[in-house]
């Protein structure tokens, strides 16, 4: 690890000013580099879903547990800890060394022969990963003033929005022509490169003055523990909002993402080929090359547009009005779900992928005003902190529980078809239904529409989402510190 000190490129103290403008702009880019595989990895699971769903005989609610449930559970419980450690240790090690934990844990996900091994795997994913994101945060509060901290973090969380484009993209693709095994292989790769750049070129603030002892001695006499960093924010009722408007936005995402490729993979064959042809995308299964590049980019510009426009709604009505922030959370789900809901009984895949664009702004409108809020609301010494507990709410319940319960509401629409039937055929029933058995289409068309009925009803937890956040308005110009 470097011991470079950013006052030899004429900074003085972080503790009194931030890093130089040039150190600060590459920063941000190798972080948000680093973000864009930590969601590549996490991400590129979803477009694979299908292959992986038919090759290891898996349910929805299988399939929900195993991308959502295993990893959050790992991914939320070491957050913290590892949050506590990175607000006195040494945040670009940590950075480093997540890195390569989340790397090497997806490129296993290729040799998974079940449901458990596969689930392992993911839930490896989780452990590298939880050490990424509220070290970023910390990092990058430490390098950018106040007023350019929630446009730093909203660029910094871009990274979801490439790492989503880049993990459907290429995952279809290589699905498509090489298996999802090898998909897995090539994901995990770039995260090894860029964990030796992290840990060659990313530099600690903590050691930039030429007082290091006295810091040191100042840090461990200000740290703050646990116990209080979790009576203060008891203490912060806008952080709370904060994490549960967040949480409940990110329960229709991110249960969306797992779910979509395959719904339109079911249900719209021939509209993908033709989408396909029109675009010219030839190799096996063009389909499911198509899908994965045209949801890709669909999160992709949609999720960069969001993430800028909300962090700079932030920094420049923010400013004037704190109330602000909550703005266009609050404004964009009246905007992209009548586009969602359209987009899900279209026939025309090359509009649907256009259209996907909107909701997917939508998806990352909330990234600026959140992570750009929350380090406000405490002091310095537990911002780390602060964004871990804030993790561990979104992720819990967005991605833990989210994902999860889609599933299970997926398999109980089903079986509710299903029952319809006048069988005795179940979701578990299905998995020993063999292709060329007459009943093998009724399974498959009732477990469509299962899914499709739970594409549908996931969206009424956004009043929740809308719910939350207009709570924010009564309190963040108490609660707001810095």
């Amino acid at each position: 690890m470097t011991s470079a000190s950013p006052a030899a490129a004429g900074s003085t103290s972080p503790l009194s000013s931030p890093m130089p403008v040039s150190y600060r702009r590459y920063a941000l880019g190798l972080m948000v580099a680093i973000y864009t595989v930590n969601f590549l990895d996490r991400q590129i699971v979803t477009i694979l879903i299908p292959d992986i769903k038919a090759d290891l005989k898996l349910s929805d609610s299988e399939v929900g547990a195993m991308a959502g449930l295993w990893f959050a559970i790992l991914y939320t419980t070491l957050g913290i800890p590892i949050a506590r450690y990175a607000d006195r240790g040494d945040r670009p090690w940590i950075m480093t060394a997540s890195l390569a934990v989340w790397s090497g844990f997806t490129v296993l996900a290729g040799f998974a022969q079940n449901f458990i091994m596969l689930a392992i795997s993911r839930a490896g994913v989780g452990v590298g990963e939880a050490g990424c994101t509220p070290t970023a945060h910390s990092l990058l509060t430490d390098y950018f003033p106040k007023e350019s901290r929630a446009r730093a973090l909203a660029i910094y969380s871009m990274g979801i929005s490439i790492g989503s484009l880049l993990g459907m993209a290429l995952g279809g693709i290589i699905a498509a022509n090489w298996g999802w095994r090898t998909a897995f292989f090539v994901a995990g790769a770039p995260g090894l490169i860029l964990a030796a750049l992290s840990a060659m070129t990313l530099l600690e603030p903590r050691r930039a003055s030429n007082l290091i002892a006295a810091e040191a001695a100042a840090r461990t006499a200000t740290f703050i523990p646990t116990r209080v960093a979790l009576k203060v924010l008891s203490n912060k009722p806008t952080f709370w909002f904060f994490a549960l408007g967040a949480a409940f936005a990110a329960t229709v995402s991110y249960s969306h993402s797992f779910f979509l490729a395959g719904y339109f993979t079911y249900t719209q064959p021939d509209g993908l080929a033709k989408a396909a042809a029109f675009y010219g995308i030839g190799g096996n299964n063009a389909g499911t090359s198509y899908l994965g590049i045209g949801l890709g980019f669909a999160a992709g510009i949609g999720g960069v547009i969001g993430s800028w426009l909300g962090g700079w709604w932030c920094d420049k009505f923010g400013a004037k009005d704190l109330r602000q922030f909550v703005t266009l959370p609050l404004i964009f789900p009246f905007i992209s779900l009548p586009v969602f809901w359209y987009v899900a009984q279209m026939d025309d895949m090359v509009m649907a992928m256009i259209l996907m664009i909107i909701p997917n702004i939508g998806v990352a409108i909330w990234y600026g005003p959140v992570y750009g809020g929350v380090p406000g609301l405490v002091p310095p010494a537990m911002r780390a902190t602060a964004s871990a507990i804030l993790l561990f709410v979104v992720n819990i319940v967005g991605l833990g529980a989210g994902p999860t319960l889609f599933g299970i509401t997926s398999d109980a629409f089903a079986n509710w078809h299903l029952a319809q039937t006048g069988t005795d055929l179940t979701v578990t029933a299905c998995k020993a239904v063999a292709q060329d058995s007459p009943l093998f289409v009724t399974c498959f068309t009732n477990q469509i529409e299962g899914l499709r009925n739970a594409i549908y009803w996931s969206t009424a937890v956004h009043i929740l989402s809308f719910i939350s956040f207009a709570l924010v308005i009564l309190t963040i110009r108490r609660d707001m510190e810095s």
